[in-house]
């Protein structure tokens, strides 16, 4: 159960803000290609398996036995279709009522977002949203090479945070989330099964809910 007055919440963004598999996924297969492997295919539900990991990782299990010279020159080629792709393509990508959810939250107290992600890629969600107003801080793997837990830690201790929570749809962010000593919201709808939580949500929407419920048990609380 949440407990105490949340104070922040911090949000994970692949399965738990929108599904970019398969756009993704189009443009890693034709990075992959065009970096040596040919006929190689990547598709939308190896990546739900894949997100949440680090991008070394991430490498590791989606090329085994190819170099890591080769490795690292198609991740990068990855990286860069991947961002392309995104900014041209125009399809809403983003799970209902999380746009109108983070303005909501943004509201009642600061949001952040986490991500085990490479650097820019939680600038592209904001710029492609419209919602970089109404976060306050981002962080990830691709800025510290740092883990998740590390860097929720980091986002807690430079916004002066005592009760925050976060919000991730998989066993690492529930992972995530005990290193980093906080409560784990889990989001069904994403990619993973968590083995704990704090909370759960069904639907983005049902966050805000979540958010309002806890802060009022933490009031009554501290009476």
């Amino acid at each position: 159960m949440l407990t105490g007055t949340i104070d922040g919440v911090i949000l994970d963004v692949d399965g738990t803000l929108w599904d970019s598999t398969q756009l993704v996924a189009r443009a890693w297969t034709q990075a992959v290609r065009d970096g040596g492997i040919a006929e190689y295919l990547v598709t939308g539900e190896r990546l739900k398996q894949l997100f949440g990991k680090t991008m070394e990782v991430i490498a590791q299990e989606l090329l085994p036995g190819v170099s890591k010279e080769q490795r690292d020159r198609i991740m990068e080629l990855c990286c860069d279709y991947e961002h392309r792709t995104l900014c041209e393509d125009e399809c809403a990508i983003c799970y209902p009522g999380v746009t109108d959810g983070i303005r909501r939250l943004s509201r009642m107290l600061p949001v952040f977002i986490v991500s085990n992600c490479q650097s820019g890629y939680i600038e592209l969600f904001l710029e492609k949203t419209g919602l970089a107003p109404y976060v306050k801080d981002i962080e990830c793997y691709g800025n510290t090479r740092r883990s998740k837990g590390e860097n929720i830690r980091m986002v807690i201790d430079r916004n002066h945070l005592e009760h925050a929570v976060y919000v991730g749809d998989t066993q690492g962010d529930c992972e995530a989330s005990d290193e980093a000593g906080i409560p784990f919201i889990f989001a069904s709808y994403g990619f993973g099964n968590p083995d704990h939580m704090a909370g759960r949500i069904d639907c983005f929407s049902q966050l805000v809910e979540l958010i309002e419920k806890g802060r009022a048990a933490g009031r009554e609380a501290e009476r």
